[in-house]
């Protein structure tokens, strides 16, 4: 099961500026976790903040029992092997190939040889679909590839935690899509501890197990994915929809002479901007491809889920009830395709030939 991840208090600025302040959550190990935000909400910073990459001005980040807040620099360069990053321009060395941007941490991190090297990189390199582009520079590939590649070095150590910090940026839906059946694919076979900053919403409410929702400088909730989505909380529902409507505006926040504006003119037949339904509510999850175990990360969340289900709205409770019901009928659904033959994906590639994305082998 993948590492432990907690945060106690934290509060990060830069200089004068807060960031976020007093933020706690708990990763649940072994689950998928998406943080929303507003741009300029510290997302990345957070990220940047669990790797010891910043220090907080108060507060604890526990990985895996140690408080790397104050653990030495030894003992903070072998916690980092327990995380696999996925910066948001992927962070490649533009003077390496893709394959000795791949191997750098393997190199760098484990006394393997190179005949061992080559087969981790080889098969992280198809996994995410670019065969026959491991000799090319990051300069000479598209944005998206480089995002892949990323991706690839980020798991070449076998992570426990995978931190990815907007994965979509960059990709077309298409291949968005096949890159979050990837991350749940990964989840489903290692049971890793996964962290996605996004601001796309068909991700959030599609693949994570926990949404976590960053807005004023502080952690509105943090949760399963069924209180999330049948939330109240006005910053969640509309940021969940895309809409104008709500407390959050192109400055951040706006005050509550603008939000009845608008709200008038909504309220006239004018359009909110937003998505053309209301999407509020349970979506379906995505599910492992068939073939591959089933995620263990599912059932841990609904447990958790069910011992809360008392003490929510009415309307939630039934919306969470019946997706528990349309939940076991896809895992059911998913064990009777395992017999199925797995298709391939098309990922963008340098000679334009299809990939198929095999399982990931820890």
């Amino acid at each position: 099961m993948g590492a432990s991840v907690s945060v106690e208090g934290l509060t990060k600025s830069f200089g004068s500026q807060n960031i976020w302040r007093d933020v706690s959550l708990t990763l649940p190990m072994g689950e998928v976790s998406v943080l929303l935000g507003p741009s300029g909400t510290g997302k990345s910073v957070f990220l940047k903040t669990l790797i010891g990459l910043l220090h907080p001005e108060q507060g604890s980040v526990i990985i895996d029992g140690t408080d790397i807040t104050k653990c030495s620099s030894r003992e903070l360069y072998e916690i980092r092997k327990l995380f696999g990053v996925l910066f948001q321009d992927g962070a490649l060395f533009g003077s390496m190939s893709l394959f000795d941007n791949i191997a750098f941490p393997l190199r760098e991190h484990t006394k393997k040889k190179e005949d061992d090297i080559r087969d981790v990189v080889m098969e992280k390199i198809e996994l995410v679909g670019l065969t026959g582009a491991e000799n090319k520079l990051p300069g000479e590939i598209s944005g998206g590839m480089r995002k892949r590649a990323g991706l690839a070095r980020a798991l070449v150590l076998d992570p426990q935690i995978i931190l990815c910090d907007e994965p979509d940026s960059g990709l077309d839906p298409v291949r968005t899509a096949y890159l979050s059946q990837l991350l749940i694919d990964i989840n489903a076979q290692i049971d890793a501890t996964i962290l996605i900053v996004t601001h796309n919403i068909q991700v959030a409410r599609t693949v994570p197990d926990n949404i976590g929702m960053l807005f004023r400088k502080e952690l509105v909730m943090f949760g399963p994915r069924e209180v999330l989505l049948t939330s109240d909380e006005p910053v969640v529902d509309q940021f969940l929809n895309g809409r104008r409507i709500g407390p959050i505006g192109m400055s951040e926040e706006k005050d509550d002479a603008q939000q009845k504006r608008e709200q008038e003119m909504v309220d006239a037949g004018h359009s909110d901007g937003g998505t053309a339904e209301d999407v509020r509510g349970i979506v379906p999850q995505l599910q492992a491809t068939p073939g591959l175990p089933e995620r263990k990360a599912v059932a841990r969340r609904q447990a958790r889920v069910r011992e809360i289900l008392h003490t929510l709205p009415e309307p939630a409770q039934r919306a969470i009830e019946d997706s528990f019901i349309e939940e076991a009928a896809a895992q059911a659904k998913g064990r009777e395709a395992t017999r199925l033959t797995r298709p391939a994906p098309v990922w963008e590639s340098s000679d334009a030939r299809t990939e198929q994305i095999p399982a990931y082998r820890a």
